[in-house]
């Protein structure tokens, strides 16, 4: 195998805590606030899928879907207050990192690899993203799946990271804490690491395939070994 000379890092989840958004107003959402972000993810994620499967046609991008999976998320949980609703809109755009990522970035830096995103967003909600993160000047490439018109976990998104550096998949590192995603990947023929923060049970099959981490601060490890 060749060594990996880029590093390609999912942003939503990953090098992102997509729950800090509802963290941020907890007080304002009440004490099912987690269950609530969590409702949100999955809905927001549900509508990647089917647009995709639907076809180019039915495409809208990231964004529209995430403020249309909030509406729907907060109608099934009876939250009227449109004020509470557009600030934790406007605090998706500017999602906390989790706290080992600027370090990780800057030793892949050092060691030479190449980084970058490669996400569901769009290209404005990602600018802001990690710009706000403060990653902005670790990263390499912010890729998005606008450029193809079509989510993860189809092929042609992760080939926008081969176009991109110009390497074989197998020369590229891909990081996820989505199993659906890490799984996509694997397809394409990355080598894959599963970011398992939770500890989830396996999935699609990804233990014993895939390199599994409980965080990101030992990526540049799991790259070298």
């Amino acid at each position: 195998m060749p060594a990996i000379r880029a590093a390609v890092f999912d942003a939503y989840g990953t090098l992102l805590d997509v729950h800090s958004a509802m963290a941020r107003h907890a007080d304002r959402l009440g004490t099912d606030w987690q269950h609530i972000s969590a409702d949100w993810r999955a809905k927001q994620i549900e509508y990647t899928w089917v647009r995709s499967l639907a076809g180019p046609a039915h495409h809208r991008d990231f964004w529209q879907l995430t403020q249309e999976a909030l509406a729907h998320v907060a109608e099934r949980h009876r939250i009227t207050d449109e004020v509470l609703l557009g600030d934790v809109l406007a605090a998706y755009r500017v999602l906390g990192a989790y706290p080992e990522v600027p370090a990780m970035l800057a030793g892949l830096r050092d060691k030479g690899v190449a980084r970058a995103i490669l996400s569901n967003g769009e290209p404005g909600m990602l600018a802001d993203a990690v710009q706000s993160a403060g990653i902005d000047r670790l990263l390499d490439a912010v890729l998005s799946v606008e450029a193809v018109g079509v989510f993860k976990p189809d092929p042609r998104v992760y080939r926008l990271a081969t176009e991109r550096f110009g390497l074989p998949a197998e020369a590229i590192g891909f990081f996820s804490s989505n199993p659906w995603d890490a799984f996509g990947a694997l397809a394409f023929g990355f080598r894959v690491f599963w970011v398992n923060r939770a500890g989830q049970p396996d999935e699609y099959g990804l233990r014993g395939r895939v390199a599994e981490l409980a965080d990101l601060s030992g990526a540049a490890g799991a790259i070298a070994a």
